[in-house]
């Protein structure tokens, strides 16, 4: 399928600078990413591959990538994959692809910046006391050895005075966290849906987690799983990041993570190293104990896709065991997640690619932003602080909309 729903336009002459990618990019028409090794463009879009999430999922993309290569046109493609495998995917291969190096760096907000519409209603989905009582039925099946562990997430739906000024959004959540990977990803209207007469749906967000990264032979993933709040006291921040790496809870969590991935790119990679223990990493509202696995590729026919595939869910977004954690989450969430806890990024025709975990994200149109945030429930997990973990999540979008 080709085309865009946007309306068509000159598209914007080369440029090489993120802050000028950021002013060129249009709603409804083009893909931002930006990381640390460099921000693209994709605008337009040349050809939809909104596949199904499957195991065929890494080929179909290559083979098509090739053809578009052969012919000379862009050989990229960039957006979203959902949580839920086997059903279709959000990516484009785009008219026109501009890069250029480094993150997206915005200066302090001006006077004559825009600004975000103001947030007037906030509406937890489920309510609070039923997220608490989903931790305590999911605990129960942990203490009947049906899971290891499970990660169970819960929404927010904000609305706004006015339509969200995506734009605008991106630039504060690029000065919020300046490490995060960074994304706008125009989604198709959902099923039963009407076609978008207005603005339509896009996934943006800043996410902290790499799910995996292909460059060359190289093949990188660091995942997250353990979550402390920053405090505003230097020295209770610090003591909270601390008390995070010594936590027993939050060592086993994310150990489970760890070994799951281990064990998934084993098969794809070739010296694998795997750290001792985690670190320590910040953003500008949790802490989080993180691992970076590093390997080389065993098979030059391996692509970021083929990565991506065999690693999600993670027990990070999903639990252990993977297939009777993603049932429990479907039993316990009354909100389906979609984009949320897939993955966003883009892959090239050599295989090369980029993948980061697609949270601390919303889904905007309109008025409205629904957000998501998950925590993770092992044996000695408590519903309050799960509840918590949630609200610290969720904190770094509902800064940068202002609430």
């Amino acid at each position: 399928m080709t085309g865009s729903r946007g309306s068509t336009r000159e598209r914007p002459a080369a440029v090489t600078t993120p802050t000028a990618l950021l002013d060129a990019w249009r709603p409804d028409e083009d893909v931002l990413w930006s990381s640390p090794r460099g921000t693209l463009l994709a605008a337009g879009t040349a050809e939809r591959l909104d596949l199904p999430w499957t195991t065929d999922l890494p080929g179909a993309v290559a083979e098509r990538l090739r053809r578009a290569r052969g012919r000379g046109e862009v050989d990229v493609v960039v957006g979203a994959l959902p949580f839920a495998t086997g059903v279709p995917a959000a990516l484009v291969r785009p008219e026109v692809l501009h890069r250029a190096a480094g993150r997206l760096v915005v200066p302090p907000a001006t006077a004559a910046e825009p600004a975000l519409a103001r947030v007037v209603e906030e509406r937890p989905v489920p309510a609070e006391e039923d997220y608490r009582a989903a931790v305590r039925r999911a605990l129960r099946l942990l203490a009947d050895d049906r899971l290891e562990k499970v990660v169970l997430a819960r929404a927010v739906d904000l609305r706004t005075d006015g339509p969200v000024d995506v734009r605008a959004l991106l630039r504060a959540l690029a000065r919020l966290d300046e490490r995060a990977r960074v994304f706008a990803v125009p989604l198709p209207d959902e099923p039963g849906e009407p076609p978008a007469g207005g603005p339509g749906r896009t996934l943006v967000g800043a996410s902290p987690e790499l799910l995996c990264a292909l460059h060359g032979d190289t093949v990188t993933a660091v995942p997250l799983a353990g979550t402390a709040a920053r405090q505003a006291d230097p020295a209770d921040d610090a003591a909270a990041g601390a008390a995070l790496l010594a936590s027993d809870k939050d060592r086993r969590e994310h150990a489970i993570v760890v070994e799951a991935m281990v064990a998934a790119l084993g098969p794809w990679c070739a010296d694998l190293q795997v750290p001792t223990g985690p670190q320590l990493v910040a953003t500008p509202t949790a802490w989080h104990l993180a691992t970076r696995l590093e390997g080389r590729r065993a098979d030059a026919a391996t692509t970021s896709l083929h990565l991506a595939r065999a690693l999600h869910p993670t027990p990070a977004v999903g639990g252990m065991p993977a297939a009777a954690a993603c049932l429990a989450v479907e039993e316990l969430e009354p909100v389906d997640r979609g984009f949320y806890a897939g993955a966003v990024g883009w892959a090239d025709a050599s295989g090369d690619g980029e993948w980061a975990v697609s949270i601390r994200c919303g889904v905007a149109g309109g008025d409205t932003v629904r957000l998501h945030a998950g925590a993770g429930v092992v044996r000695g997990s408590d519903p309050a602080a799960e509840l918590a973990e949630t609200g610290v999540k969720l904190d770094l979008l509902r800064r940068a909309l202002g609430a």
